[in-house]
Formats: C-alpha cells, structure tokens, sequence
C-alpha cells in the first residue's frame, strides 16, 4: 500500500484551506468537494419529490435510490433495502424505538450503558417510560475503559428485550467489543441496537460481522451531509409496524422514512462512498468498489493512530493533566483517535474559548455522553476538553495545539 497522501487528502475539503485547525471532528467532519458538488447539483436538477412521470422527478428517485445502496455498501449490508435515511441518529433512534418496544409489556427489560451518547439512551428511557419496561444500566470498566462481556453476563435474562450500546465513545474514544456483547445478548433472546456514529469515521462497519439488529450512525460525522442513517435486518424492518402517515409506501426501505425526502443531501450521501472509493484508489487498491472503501479505511486507520498517540503522549507531558480515555500505546487499537482530558486548576470551557480565539476548534462539556460524565465523577456542564482527529489532521496540527495548551496551563 503507498504512503497516506494526506496533502491530497486536504485538497479534496474546501474548508481546509482556511487558517483553522478543526480537531472537532466528533461532533461533525468536514466535506469533500465531490459531496458539495453532488449536493449542489441535485438542488439545481432534481428538487422534486420522488414518483412523478417528469425527468426532476425520475432523477430525484435514482438519487433516493442510490443513497440508500451506498448507506449499505459502507456498513456492509446486503442492499439499500435494510437502510433507513432520516434527519439525525437521534430521531432515527427515537422514531424507531416507538415501533421496536410497541409490542413489548410492563416488566420486560433493556440494558442501556454508562457510556453511550444519549441519543441511544434518552430514546430508550421514554420507552420504558411508556410501557412500564424495566431499565438495566451497564457499566463500563475503569480500568479498561470498556465495556466487558462479563459485566453484560450479569445483567441479561429471559426478560431482556434489547441491548442498547455503543460501538465508540464519542467521549473517552473507546472501542467496545461489539460482536461478543452482541452475541452474549442474542443468546438471551434480545435485539442489539448499536451506536456506530464514533466508529464509522475511523473503521469499516460490518454489520453482518457484528450480527447486531440494528446499527445507527451520522453521515455528516464521516465527511457527508448532515443525515442520520439506520441499518436494520430486513426482515426485522418489514415486521415492524411504522409511525407514519396512512398514505405511507409500505414496502422497505420508505417504510419508515417519514416525509419528503432530502434529496439534495441523499446526494452527498452517496458521493460521500464515492469519496471513499476515491480514497482507496489514491493509496494503491485497484480492486472491486467494497475493496477500495476497505483499503481507505485501512490507511486512513494507519495514519490517524500514531498521530492520536503522539497527541496523548504530548497531553500526558503537561502538568495537571489527566486523559480520561486509553493511554497505553500498546492498547491503541481499542480506542478512535478522539482524545479527552481535564485540568487540575482550569476549567474546560475556558481553555475551548481560548483555543478558538487561536483557530483551534475543539469542544468542551458533558458532549450529550451525560452518563459517561456522571460515572466518572466530572462536573456535568464542563465535563471534559475533547480533542477529535480526522485522517485529513496533521502531525503539525497535533504539535500546535499541544503547544498551545501548553502556554495556556504554564
């Protein structure tokens, strides 16, 4: 495989070329020029609905379709019959629940975790709410800084209906082991709805690896439009009653896709593999479009990792400063280079607005992982500074913000 080409990579996204150094890439990435251009060009040629006579509208239902095979195609599904497009993870995983938890009865059990965003707890907890469920919480381990097999064990039983879990923390940056935890609870006879929103900016999904029922992320946090994005067993969403309208299509995947749809962003959606494929040409593989998005992320992974280690050895050289997250370079690949740390003496707000007064963009606060934050005993509004890399950051823009924290804790 050649070299990264990280200096072609950064001439793909537009917003690059500004003097800002954007390491808050859990919250959102920025897009390449081919999705902004397919973006454009489906509102200037095809904003219409889908299922009209006229060409807008024949254009508009290639592009609907499309988006949903290239949605599969990045998770590893079988066909873009098992996606679900919609605004966000957050609305997916509340629309969905209301038609997953719809048959269930008071007493029956959920496992969600103490590290998942709350988008893939709030939705589960009103579900509960609602049917009268019972709320497993799942801890994660402190000093693994995951969430172990043998703590799930304890909690699963012939009442648990569903395990709610993250595959990434979008804040400690912690890869779980996603595949055992879903086995242990498909033993147990319940669904597996998974959290991939962390992952998939960094690592190739695969569904069927996992074996989970369904699995969520956000485009626009894998260098695409702001969509959310739900693969789920066809079968399973065939099944399932959906919250629609009446005059709703009731066959997959518009089943459970509620209103117009966003064509325009569809659009970047599927550029957004297109990206991808690109990437995987330019770093040497020639094969089969599956093998090039497998190899961009491959190499993607080869950059981003040592560069996130020289990050955390560079955070762990300043005084008063504790990573909340994997440290140990030999324990690399159990993590996403997002890297959070708190100060002894100073608060984490006020280092993200001074380092946005440099052109460092980074976040601060509990960043929606309110449990996470609760469990490790951190003040819930300031919570943590959260340092989130991409494959297109540099190895000098890891040395300037750790320079630059530097000086500001001196």
């Amino acid at each position: 495989m050649r070299a990264f080409p990280i200096d072609l990579v950064r001439s793909q996204f537009p917003a690059l070329a500004d003097a800002s150094v954007f390491l808050d890439n859990p919250a959102g990435t920025q897009v390449p020029r081919q999705v902004v251009n397919a973006v454009s060009e489906a509102m200037a040629g095809a904003a219409s609905n889908i299922g009209g006579f006229f060409r807008a509208s024949k254009s508009a239902k290639d592009i609907w379709v499309r988006a949903h095979d290239a949605a599969a195609e990045l998770l590893g599904g079988h066909s873009g019959r098992e996606v679900v497009l919609g605004q966000s993870m957050t609305m997916l995983t509340f629309h969905i629940s209301r038609s997953v938890g719809r048959t269930w009865a008071p007493g029956d059990e959920i496992i969600v975790t103490r590290m998942d965003h709350d988008a893939n707890v709030a939705p589960w907890l009103r579900l509960a709410e609602d049917r009268g469920l019972i709320v497993r919480w799942l801890p994660f381990n402190r000093d693994t800084w995951r969430i172990e097999p043998e703590d799930l064990k304890a909690l699963l039983g012939t009442k648990t209906r569903l395990l709610a879990v993250n595959y990434a923390s979008n804040l400690t940056g912690s890869i779980n082991p996603v595949a055992e935890l879903t086995s242990l609870a498909k033993q147990a006879g319940a669904l597996v709805y998974v959290d991939a929103v962390q992952l998939v900016p960094h690592v190739k999904a695969d569904v069927n690896a996992i074996g989970c029922d369904f699995l969520a992320c956000s485009s626009y946090k894998f260098f695409g439009p702001h969509l959310g994005v739900l693969w789920g067993r066809e079968a399973l969403l065939s099944d399932l009653d959906p919250y629609a309208v009446r005059c709703a299509p009731s066959d997959l995947p518009g089943r459970h896709e509620l209103g117009t749809p966003q064509t325009e962003l569809f659009a970047g959606l599927a550029a957004t593999a297109d990206y991808f494929v690109w990437l995987g040409e330019q770093v040497g593989c020639s094969g089969s479009r599956e093998s090039k998005i497998k190899a961009a992320y491959a190499a993607a992974t080869a950059y981003e990792m040592p560069i996130a280690q020289r990050l955390i050895d560079g955070l762990k050289n300043i005084e008063g400063v504790q990573i909340q997250g994997i440290s140990n370079a030999r324990l690399l690949s159990h993590r996403v280079p997002t890297v959070s740390i708190t100060h002894t003496r100073q608060r984490n707000s006020i280092l993200a607005k001074a380092l946005a007064a440099q052109g460092i963009n980074v976040w601060s606060g509990h960043n929606y992982a309110l449990e996470l934050v609760r469990h490790l005993g951190l003040d819930e509004q300031d919570g943590v500074l959260r340092i989130g890399l991409a494959h297109y950051n540099t190895v000098g823009e890891v040395d300037r913000i750790i320079g630059s924290l530097e000086a500001l804790l001196a």
